[in-house]
């Protein structure tokens, strides 16, 4: 049985969310370091494995990962909502030798995506999934996703899940949305990850911690499926 979701406040808290990020980006210029985070290094054999190059990566931020993926020959579109992060990692793909090979796109999540139908061989996306958005949301985003990936695409995203130091933390913004130091995150349970897995095969469930808390989160790896 689906329980029942807590009410989500106001849809202006939530989108201040947008501010809150591009003022980060333009005054932290490297808020996350330069160097690409470890599920996009896993992401990266995967996709090597099965020889897919054409990638979508949403929530790109200031590039860390979209740049590691260039680097090992895939084509990305880095999508954000931010434009600080759109001109941040155009500017880096063109001083690294990449601009033919990075495409970056100013994309809210919350609209449909602005590419056609299979497109693309694989999505990535490291805790956008986690991020300020409704489960209604993220739903939506999943069939979004779902769409403009080829069949037997790869979904592969990262989320911090309920077994995080943070969650029940801060302030309550609504279901299972929580604010700490100024930005909202959307903790995962089992449940919620089998929503977002409709039209999908889900390939694993791989549990992993980042930074000096430290996080937790899981690596969701899904394969399109069709018919």
């Amino acid at each position: 049985m689906m329980k029942e979701h807590t009410r989500v406040e106001g849809g202006g808290i939530l989108h201040a969310q947008r501010e809150h990020w591009q003022t980060n980006f333009s005054t932290r210029p490297e808020m996350f370091g330069a160097a690409p985070s470890e599920p996009a290094i896993r992401t990266a054999e995967h996709l090597e494995q099965e020889d897919r190059r054409k990638l979508l990566e949403l929530g790109s931020g200031q590039g860390r990962d979209t740049l590691y993926f260039a680097s090992k020959g895939f084509h990305v579109t880095a999508a954000d909502y931010t434009q600080t992060a759109v001109d941040t990692i155009t500017s880096k793909a063109q001083s690294a030798g990449f601009a033919g090979s990075v495409t970056a796109v100013r994309q809210d999540v919350r609209e449909p995506l602005a590419f056609p139908d299979e497109t693309f061989d694989a999505c990535y996306s490291h805790m956008l999934f986690c991020m300020a958005l409704t489960t209604a949301e993220l739903e939506r985003l999943a069939g979004e996703v779902w769409r403009v990936l080829k069949p037997g695409g790869l979904n592969i995203f990262t989320v911090r899940h309920t077994g995080d130091a943070h969650c029940g933390a801060g302030i309550h913004r609504g279901e299972e949305m929580w604010e700490v130091g100024g930005f909202i995150v959307h903790f995962f349970d089992q449940e919620k990850v089998a929503r977002l897995a409709k039209g999908f095969e889900l390939l694993s469930v791989v549990d992993f911690e980042e930074g000096g808390l430290p996080r937790k989160l899981w690596r969701v790896t899904l394969r399109k499926q069709v018919g």
